[in-house]
């Protein structure tokens, strides 16, 4: 198991000069990074992988920004926006030796309304279709495709663990896996471990979010039985910490950050470390 960062925390967008925060990742333990790649023309691949490896840290996971445009469920254009976006990640997830996409890879995130039966019908089917022509293409590069699902103010789509692995047994793909986040499952789950259990071996991807998008552990959520589940299902896959604070101003407006919940950004990553290396028994 590794434990990496969400480079969200630090900066938006990632582009390439955004790699000089790999040195400090490293040096403060964190095996591996997420880039959320809001824009595929803002990164050169060969640069990022090349600052990576001096850094001796892994590209652990891009993180797909499914922003205005790019939607599985929508028009037929932002159907085709967003499979050429997401296609571009795989592409680039090759280029850079990373073997994941995670996130919400359906919908456009905020798109949250009360949709009747019908229509929700007719949407699944639509990001079912979009997703297997998704993981057929993510299967021939060798990548695995991770899908989140978000709390309800975020998407009316998927929100809950069954929700997901009913669509990952719609694509049926090995490549499809699900992507859980504490965060949203704080807000969705009744019970976070046994989600997890649910999961089971199709658990590709995991978040470790504090509950008020703080430190992991400087919150109010019960760590032990989510660990505990994690290793009841022998899951071996990475665990980031996906936090958001005030310094990042798009990204604070985009998760509804508007207080300082931590006295720095530095805390949430080396404290929120510190914290899952003891609930997971690691160093």
């Amino acid at each position: 198991m590794r434990f990496g960062i969400n480079t969200f925390l630090f900066t938006s967008p990632f582009n390439t000069a955004s790699c000089r925060l790999f040195p400090q990742f490293k040096k403060w333990g964190f095996d591996t990074v997420e880039i959320p790649v809001e824009d595929t023309s803002h990164i050169d691949t060969a640069k990022v992988k090349a600052a990576a490896t001096s850094a001796r840290i892994a590209i652990g996971s891009i993180c797909a920004c499914m922003g205005p445009g790019r939607d599985f469920r929508g028009t037929a254009e932002e159907q085709k926006t967003a499979m050429e976006y997401c296609m571009k990640l795989v592409d680039q997830a090759v280029e850079m030796g990373c073997p994941s996409i995670i996130g919400p890879l359906y919908s456009v995130v905020g798109k949250a309304d009360a949709v009747e039966p019908k229509q929700q019908a007719k949407e699944f089917a639509l990001v079912v279709k979009n997703l297997k022509v998704l993981a057929e293409y993510a299967t021939s590069k060798g990548i695995t495709l991770c899908v989140e699902p978000l709390n309800r103010f975020e998407t009316d789509f998927l929100n809950t663990t069954a929700q997901g692995l009913r669509l990952i047994k719609a694509v049926g793909s090995p490549s499809v896996k699900l992507h859980l986040d504490t965060f949203h499952m704080n807000i969705e789950e009744k019970d976070q471990a046994e989600a997890i259990r649910r999961a089971g071996k199709l658990l590709g991807h995991f978040h470790a979010c504090g509950t008020d998008r703080g430190t992991p552990g400087n919150d109010s959520l019960q760590w032990a039985p989510i660990v505990k589940a994690l290793k009841d299902i022998k899951y071996n896959g990475d665990v980031v910490i996906e936090s958001f604070t005030t310094d990042v101003k798009v990204i604070a407006r985009a998760a509804a950050i508007w207080r300082r919940i931590e006295p720095t950004r530095n805390e949430i990553a080396v404290n929120g470390l510190k914290n899952l290396h003891k609930f997971f028994g690691k160093k």
